[in-house]
C-alpha cells in the first residue's frame, strides 16, 4: 500500500464520529487500518521517515509459512487484530520455538537484517524498518500451541488466541522486573480484550480473574 493510500485510511478513521467502533471485516482491513495509523502517529509526530509495518507484515508471514515455522504472533499487533477498536503499535512481535527453528536466507533475501540477540529475543529489521522480534522465551510456548490460524491474502497467519493473549498480558502486568509503564498497559490490552471476548474469563484460574478486575 502507497503512503498516500494509507493516509487516506488514516483520514478516514479520524473523520469518523466520536465513540464509532471500527471493525474491520478481514485481517486484511485490519492491517490496512493498522498500518494507517502508524503512518499519522510519524506524521503528527513530524519524523522525517514516515515507516509502516503493512509491507513487512505481509513478506515475513509469508515467508513464515512457507518455511512451515511453528510461531504465533503476538504482542500489540495480535491484540489489535483480535480488537474492534484502532491502536497503534510499530513493532510484529512472534513467539517461536528457538531461534535456530527460524528461517534466516529468506528473511535476509526479503529485507529483514537481524540486529542483535538477547536471552530469549532476536531483534531484527524489516522493510520499512519496521522492527521485529522473535521470542523463545518457554513461558511462551502455550500462545504458539494455542494459535489460531487466520485467512490472510491466500494463505494464513497464526496468531495468539484472545484468551492466550490475556494470560500472557496479565503475566506481564504482574511482574515486578518491567517497568511500571508497561504493566499498566499490559494490564490495560488484558482489561480491553476480555471486554471485547467476554468467554476468555471462564478460561482464566481464579488469580488471574482478580488480576483482571484490579483497579487501574
Amino acid at each position: 500500500m502507497t503512503q498516500v493510500a494509507l493516509m487516506a485510511v488514516a483520514r478516514k478513521i479520524l473523520s469518523m464520529s466520536a465513540g464509532r467502533v471500527v471493525r474491520p471485516d478481514s485481517l486484511e482491513e485490519a492491517l490496512k487500518i493498522s498500518a494507517a495509523l502508524d503512518v499519522r502517529f510519524h506524521d503528527l509526530k513530524g519524523d522525517a521517515v514516515v515507516t509502516s509495518k503493512d509491507r513487512a507484515f505481509r513478506e515475513l508471514f509469508r515467508i513464515l509459512e512457507a518455511s512451515g515455522l511453528e510461531y504465533a504472533l503476538i504482542g500489540g499487533v495480535a491484540v489489535q487484530l483480535w480488537h474492534s477498536e484502532p491502536r497503534t503499535t510499530l513493532d510484529i512481535d512472534v513467539a517461536v520455538r528457538s531461534h535456530e527453528s527460524v528461517p534466516r536466507a529468506a528473511p535476509e533475501a526479503a529485507g529483514f537484517r537481524m540486529l542483535a540477540r538477547h536471552p530469549h529475543s532476536e531483534n531484527w529489521t524489516g522493510p520499512g524498518e519496521t522492527p521485529v522480534q522473535f521470542s523463545d522465551d518457554p513461558a511462551l510456548t502455550f500462545l504458539i500451541e494455542s494459535a489460531s490460524r487466520k485467512s490472510f491474502e491466500g494463505g494464513q497467519v497464526r496468531i495468539a488466541s484472545p484468551s492466550a493473549l490475556v494470560k500472557e498480558k496479565l503475566r506481564a502486568a504482574s511482574d515486578p522486573a518491567r517497568r511500571e509503564s508497561k504493566r499498566f498497559q499490559d494490564l490495560a490490552d488484558a482489561k480491553s480484550l476480555a471486554e471485547e471476548h467476554p468467554e476468555v474469563e471462564e478460561q482464566l484460574t481464579p488469580a488471574e480473574r482478580a488480576l483482571l478486575k484490579r483497579a487501574l
